[in-house]
Parts: structure tokens; C-alpha cells; sequence
């Protein structure tokens, strides 16, 4: 697969399970129609003892990998929060304010030294900080682009061409 950005290579997966077991996984590269496939057979079975020391030790773990897994989610939040905000600054460069646009920088200049550490709550922090910052971004691009003055008043219809009315239901009548 050649290299591209991230989000870009398009890949459709198809997972195929038969009677016996086997899974089969073919994958397709949409941009360049190459495919490849591949079997997955059954191995050797596992004992119930070797099952139950699968189940004690996972269970065992089961903070530790729950821990991790948050670590990763934190971390990929901020790359991820730092890869959009940079290609949208990228894309919008002339119609973005430069103060904004300084602040969001910085901010993500700090969140870029700090997903270097391993720290979780102070990722989480600049995280936090550059998804602010980089909201503001939008807000004043979409101000720059708003009509000047206030917005249109919308037309009122003539109070004469309303008709009260009651409604009578002649079921609780009876």
C-alpha cells in the first residue's frame, strides 16, 4: 500500500466464517485494487485447564489493561486533536485570524511537548486547552465570514389575519 495521510487509504475488509470454522479475511485497497486474503484455521484446542488460566489471568490483568487502554485513548485524542487542528490551520491559513491563530499555535506547540512525556492528566490538560483554543478558531472564521450588521427580521404577518379559535371535542360531550 503506498504511503498517504492519515485518513486517506480507503480499505474494505471482509471477514468470512465457514461451517468448519476457518475464518477467511480478505482485504481490498480501493485506491490502487489491489486485494489480499488470508485463512485462519483452528490450531491446536486448548485444554480446560489452559482455558481457565487464560480467564484467571485475564481477569487478573483486567486493570491493568483497562488503564492502558484509557492511556492510549487520551494520547490518540491529542494526536489526533493536533493532526486536525494543524490541517485545518493549513487549509484556512488566509482567512484565519493571526492572534487566533498565534494562541491555537502555541497551544498546540505545548500539546506536542506534552504528549512527548507519559503524564496522562497533563495530556489530558493540554488537550483540553487546545480543543478550546482551536474552537475559537472556527468561531472566528464563521464571524469573519457573517454579514455585518444584525441579522434580517423575519416578516410578521398582519395580527387581522389571525383567527382564534377553540376546539371542542364532542366525544367528552356525551
Amino acid at each position: 500500500m503506498p504511503p498517504a495521510p492519515r485518513g486517506v487509504p480507503q480499505i474494505e475488509v471482509t471477514f468470512d466464517i465457514d461451517a468448519n470454522g476457518i475464518v477467511h479475511v480478505t482485504a481490498k485497497d480501493l485506491g490502487t485494487g489491489k486485494e489480499q486474503s488470508m485463512q485462519i484455521t483452528g490450531g491446536s484446542a486448548l485444554s480446560k485447564d489452559e482455558i481457565d488460566k487464560m480467564m484467571r489471568d485475564a481477569e487478573a490483568h483486567a486493570d491493568e489493561d483497562r488503564q492502558r487502554r484509557e492511556e492510549v485513548e487520551i494520547r490518540n485524542t491529542g494526536e489526533s486533536l493536533v493532526y486536525s487542528t494543524e490541517k485545518f490551520i493549513k487549509e484556512n491559513e488566509d482567512k484565519l485570524p493571526e492572534d487566533t491563530r498565534g494562541e491555537v499555535e502555541s497551544a498546540l506547540a505545548e500539546l506536542k511537548t506534552t504528549l512527548e512525556g507519559n503524564d496522562m492528566d497533563a495530556i489530558k490538560a493540554a488537550t483540553e486547552k487546545a480543543a478550546t483554543a482551536s474552537q475559537a478558531l472556527g468561531a472566528a472564521m464563521y464571524a469573519q465570514n457573517a454579514p455585518s450588521g444584525s441579522a434580517e427580521e423575519p416578516e410578521f404577518v398582519d395580527d387581522e389575519a389571525v383567527v382564534d379559535a377553540e376546539i371542542v371535542d364532542e366525544d367528552e360531550d356525551k
